[in-house]
């Protein structure tokens, strides 16, 4: 130890490495909710390379690394409370997703670091990166960069670029983090790393946090004052609605006769169920969800009208379209939530937001209410509750009578009458619905999957849904599936967590099946074969596309797509990544695979090739309009005939201002 610091004369101070340093940092640093209190980062993700594995590779060694902490020498000053988890990781982008999950499940009050190498290590986080973004959830990157010494350029997989030397692969993750820097000099790291837990930790703000490390800075000693490494709690602020917004709230809803609530992510994120429960009994106002927002409301709520927009109900979608006010709370009113612009539908509607971002809040020339959601919803729940506002009656009638009826057209896609025959998509999730309890959680990103799932599924408990369409990006189930099972595996007994993806979403991305299995997580992965991209074939069909390039199939004499399907066996292929697999050919078998899969204790896969369903024993058809363009000019009759439909249906888009 060096007995001051040069930054804080008098300060005692610590000579570690840059990397020792950050680790050391990390974890120390705590967030606090509600009188909760718990890690900020909890543990590292990375795979080594030459741009980190003598940087921070070294630094989580001397930090304890390991599932439980492991040994560790204590060069870093690491008692056995401070000591840095690792898990190892298959895929750099698939450790971010693996991240998200983990945040996601931790109402992101805990999140974990992901530390790759230079070049493709780190370029390969840009996906990852984008998808916490976008969803709001928080993870720190830590990709190695390039010398900041440049002793001899250009190093391994450096990328040159002739008009900026300071320029590095890293750059790429500049608009897909909420806060990057990069660290050229030691001392640097101690402005950045108290920034990067300020950005993590906001509500308002957070997403990917960046900390680009060049690879000399990493292993370089500094003498660093010991009140860097001392523990900080970051509060998570719940901000109060401003009075003059809050008024001009209460007002929009004592005016309204038919007001929907739209709910997305921002409700779970605040932990606001409850209120929103109290909130709904105290008004009878109907709640639709987005996909982030599904689960508010149990399925059975009487207030619950489940989701909304192009893969909504149609019991959601026509409220929607006769709704004088819509009350957003907690959501980015995305195009597949407003139908493109074409869902709400009355002249007189208007928007009132709940947000915790005025940037979210003022979307469709909303009301703005700026807030926490729950707290907002206690500060509107307690400004109505002496004005008398309740919805009449008969519209309560109304929508608790449509949700009966949908609730049948659900029955009817999850019926299996023939118990012998190959099941279709819907009666396995059906199936699905007829096994689990509210410990159960059911994780799904890309594909047809999502549109079934949230119109059709029965949500038993506020974070059983977990479907990730911020970014829709196939390939991220099974890793965050995992980062799921680590932030619930305190649970007794261990919660049942299932990763549902097609065939195309498996061949994206199924390497932390390995990583699953180095840590016996008692993963469940259902794959459903149907041979092709079977949303994107019929988005395809409806566009005048005519399917081409979405079927998994050989080449036929026409140079087309058109022969056998392809002989790839994707249980052989789980198998030898080292699940137990269990395979199913029918209703039967279907039943009996899943449910053995659920008592499982260790990583079991059920693999079932799946019917194409018809008319009845399908999913309804999407009850609202989603703007893909088609071709404004075509030879091809089926182009032709999507574009005048696209006509019609881009007629009624309207701005609301």
């Amino acid at each position: 130890m060096s007995p001051t610091s040069p930054a804080n004369p008098g300060c005692p101070t610590r000579r570690l490495t840059t990397a020792q340093a950050l680790v050391a940092f990390l974890a120390r640093q705590y967030t606090e909710r509600d009188g909760r209190r718990q890690r900020l980062i909890s543990a590292t993700w990375g795979i080594f390379g030459h741009g980190n594995v003598a940087g921070i590779g070294q630094a989580l060694v001397e930090a304890g690394g390991g599932r439980s902490g492991g040994g560790g020498n204590g060069g870093a000053g690491n008692g056995a409370a401070h000591r840095m988890p690792y898990f190892q990781g298959r895929n750099e982008q698939a450790m971010v997703h693996a991240a998200v999950g983990y945040a996601r499940q931790s109402g992101r009050l805990s999140a974990h670091a992901v530390t790759t190498s230079i070049g493709p290590g780190a370029t390969n986080l840009v996906t990852g990166a984008a998808l916490a973004t976008i969803n709001r959830l928080p993870v720190l990157l830590l990709p190695g960069d390039t010398f900041a010494t440049r002793p001899a350029d250009p190093v391994l997989q450096q990328l040159e670029v002739e008009y900026a030397g300071d320029v590095s692969v890293n750059d790429c993750l500049r608009p897909v983090s909420r806060y990057f820097d990069r660290i050229t000099r030691p001392e640097a790291l101690i402005p950045a790393a108290l920034q990067a837990m300020r950005v993590l930790a906001d509500p308002a703000g957070t997403g990917a946090v960046t900390l680009a490390l060049p690879q000399d800075v990493q292993a370089e000693a500094y003498d660093w004052p010991e009140e860097f490494f001392a523990e900080r709690d970051w509060h998570v602020r719940r901000p109060a609605p401003d009075a003059h917004e809050l008024e001009a709230a209460v007002r929009a809803v004592r005016s309204a006769r038919r007001p929907l609530i739209v709910v997305g992510g921002g409700v779970r994120h605040s932990a606001a169920e409850e209120t929103l429960a109290a909130f709904t009994a105290a008004t009878r106002i109907p709640v639709a969800s987005t996909q982030a927002g599904k689960g508010a409301l149990r399925h059975d709520h009487p207030a619950d009208v489940g989701g909304i927009g192009h893969t909504g109900t149609a019991t959601a979608d026509e409220l929607a379209r006769t709704a004088d006010l819509v009350i957003g709370i907690g959501t980015r009113f995305s195009d597949f939530t407003t139908a493109s612009g074409t869902l709400f539908a009355n002249p007189a509607v208007r928007f009132l937001h709940l947000n915790i971002t005025g940037f979210d809040a003022h979307k469709l020339a909303a009301l703005p209410l700026v807030a926490d959601a729950r707290a907002g919803l206690e500060a509107l729940t307690a400004a109505l509750a002496g004005r008398g506002y309740r919805v009449d009656p008969a519209y309560e009638t109304e929508y608790t009578g449509a949700k009966e009826a949908w609730e049948e057209r659900v029955e009817a896609s999850f019926a299996t009458p023939d118990p012998t025959a190959r099941p279709t998509q819907t009666q396995v999730l059906g199936l699905l619905d007829a096994l689990v309890t509210e410990d159960d959680i059911l994780i799904n990103a890309a594909g047809s999957l999502p549109g079934d799932l949230h119109k059709l599924w029965r949500t038993r408990s506020r974070d059983q849904y977990h479907v990730e369409y911020g970014y829709s990006c196939m390939g991220y189930e099974i890793p965050a599936a995992i980062g799921v099972l680590l932030a619930a595996e305190a649970h007794t007994p261990p919660r049942p967590v299932w990763a549902l993806v097609g065939d195309g979403t498996y061949l994206m991305n199924p390497t932390e099946i390995v990583t699953a299995v180095q840590e016996n997580l008692p993963l469940k992965l259902v794959v459903l074969q149907n041979h092709g991209y079977a949303s994107i074939g019929g988005l395809s069909e409806s566009v005048g596309a005519e399917r081409f390039g979405t079927a998994y199939r050989h080449r036929d004499a026409d140079g087309g797509f058109t022969g056998p399907p392809l002989p790839v066996d994707l249980a052989a292929n789980a198998a030898s990544l080292g699940m137990r697999v269990l395979r199913a050919t029918t209703v039967d078998d279907l039943r009996t695979a899943l449910s053995e899969a659920r008592d499982a204790g260790g990583p079991t896969c059920v693999y079932v090739e799946t019917e194409t369903p018809d008319t009845v024993s399908g999913p309804p058809p999407a009850q609202a309009w989603w703007d893909v363009p088609v071709a404004e000019t075509a030879s091809r009759p089926a182009a032709v005939k999507a574009r005048e439909e696209y006509d019609r249906q881009v007629a009624a888009r309207r701005r609301h201002l």
